[in-house]
């Protein structure tokens, strides 16, 4: 009797254990946010992408340093789900600068680096829409700094949150990763336990 209390009350902390790896960070299974892919058609995110895993990046393509380094992480995990045949994960792109991210330039960002856009999304959006989504998910982008050079060029940055989401096929957020120096073997070990 001890012995099977005993075999029960590990079996519980197991439990509870493997559910503290991927609590619910936010819901956005009842969410539905009207944004528009590289394609230019309306998607509903994340209607669209329910029933898969989704490993979800933020960016804006002018960016210098961390965007570029969290996209290629997230071709990475691509890469590595590829090779070990795990198929139902979906990637998703979101860029927080609507005004200058169209659909003509995510398209040719994801062109310039070889991206395979078979199960890769790059989605762009209305400002207001924009803003939102990114309240929501946790991610904070705030224009920065900006330098006109002589040509007339515009440059400039935003403050931005570095990261990457596991979406699990509810809909939910379950864990955040520092986007540009993520631990690929962490990730798609918890890809493989949703």
């Amino acid at each position: 009797m001890k012995r099977t209390i005993f075999i029960s009350a590990i079996l519980l902390a197991l439990l509870i254990s493997c559910g503290e790896n991927f609590p619910v960070i936010e819901d956005l299974s009842t969410s539905k946010y009207s944004l528009v892919n590289q394609e230019e058609k309306r998607i509903y995110f994340p209607e669209f992408v329910k029933g898969k895993i989704v490993v979800a990046g933020y960016i804006f393509t002018n960016c210098p340093d961390i965007c570029p380094l969290t996209t290629n992480n997230m071709r990475l995990i691509q890469e590595r789900l590829k090779k070990e045949e795990i198929r139902n994960v979906q990637f998703v792109s979101v860029s927080f600068d609507p005004m200058y991210d169209t659909p003509e330039v995510l398209r040719k960002f994801a062109e310039i680096r070889n991206l395979d856009l078979s199960n890769w999304t790059f989605l762009t959006g209305d400002k207001q829409t924009i803003d939102k989504l990114m309240k929501h998910v946790g991610v904070v982008a705030v224009p920065g700094d900006s330098t006109v050079f002589p040509s007339g060029k515009l440059t400039y940055y935003y403050i931005h949150t570095d990261r990457i989401q596991l979406i699990d096929p509810e809909g939910k957020i379950r864990k955040n990763y520092p986007g540009s120096t993520i631990n690929i073997e962490e990730i798609v070990e918890d890809i493989k336990s949703l």
